[in-house]
């Protein structure tokens, strides 16, 4: 298959790279030195799942010389997305399947803006991973899978084709879903509150699940999010924040968030995405999520900061 990575950051540069070393045609489309890194020196991925090491890699900044593709993984941050959608217009073609890999619910409303909604799917991924610098990366933990599927719950030859291309890559597992919208939530039910909690505790995961006051905040957030979502008519499993908590209590001390590394770097982050679409979709519900109001508040001066807007001088 002819495979576009938008956005070769850690998440796309590790599936890229199990895509290439399985022999598929991908392409990265990245900027900046991470353009620079891969044409000059390739590509390297240091991972629990196997080490891979890519010599040559094809990447590119110029959309136009893309053509159109058979799949496009979009692996940008989630407050990029909507830019990417007006981006990729000329990369889609009747078989393109479009699978954004994001944090949060809304990816794929949102490049159904500049796209057609018949080529957006639905998707996310499950992975610890970094970008330690440009053109490597670390994969430290949870084993690396793909969720996707079609946003109406069909199942569709184009997700089938690029699901058997990724069983194909070392170090990858992937799950065509029938009900990709709760797959979705079940995910922001994850990442918002340990996002959100890790972030405002300035620490590691490790510490705040150590810290019962913190630990009882990261279960709260949880329960809002689980109740935004049944308002909403998604159906997460029975005892969903149970597994959640023994889910994080199995992970590494040491793991951090994006978001709170992006918080903590001056970067702008996902916050938006994360606790304040819980609070936002919340809303619109009547939901009330107090716990994950106080975490948007708290760290919105900081994501101002590292937009440059609001900063008060």
């Amino acid at each position: 298959m002819r495979i576009i990575i938008y956005g070769a950051g850690a998440v796309g540069g590790y599936y890229g790279a199990r895509l290439a070393q399985a022999g598929e045609e991908v392409v990265f489309f990245a900027r900046g030195r991470q353009l620079a890194a891969l044409r000059s020196g390739g590509l390297r991925v240091e991972s629990i799942a196997g080490d891979v090491a890519l010599e040559r890699v094809a990447a590119t900044d110029d959309p136009a010389s893309l053509g159109q593709a058979d799949a496009v993984l979009v692996t940008t941050k989630t407050w990029q997305v909507e830019a990417a959608g007006r981006v990729l217009r000329p990369l889609v073609g009747g078989g393109t399947v479009v699978v954004p890999l994001q944090n949060g619910v809304e990816a794929a409303t949102q490049l159904e803006r500049s796209l057609p909604a018949a080529a957006v799917a639905g998707g996310l991924t499950r992975i610890l991973c970094e970008l330690v610098e440009p053109g490597r990366i670390r994969h430290t933990g949870i084993d690396p899978v793909i969720v996707m599927g079609e946003r109406d719950g069909r199942r569709t030859g184009r997700c089938d084709r690029l699901a058997e291309a990724l069983e194909r890559a070392p170090g990858v597992s992937v799950v065509v879903s029938g009900d990709i919208e709760a797959e979705l939530w079940h995910k922001l039910l994850l990442m918002a509150p340990v996002s959100g909690v890790c972030s405002v505790a300035r620490m590691p995961l490790g510490a705040v699940r150590a810290t019962p006051p913190a630990r009882e905040l990261l279960r709260r957030a949880m329960e809002e999010t689980a109740a935004v979502a049944a308002a909403r008519g998604i159906l997460l499993p029975d005892g969903v924040i149970a597994d959640a908590l023994a889910f994080f209590d199995g992970l590494p001390p040491d793991s951090i968030p994006s978001m709170h590394r992006d918080i903590a770097g001056g970067r702008p982050s996902e916050l938006e995405q994360l606790s304040g679409a819980v609070v936002r979709l919340g809303r619109e519900c009547g939901v009330a999520t107090p716990v994950h109001q106080f975490m948007h508040a708290a760290l919105l001066p900081s994501e101002h900061a590292a937009r440059g807007e609001g900063t008060g001088r």
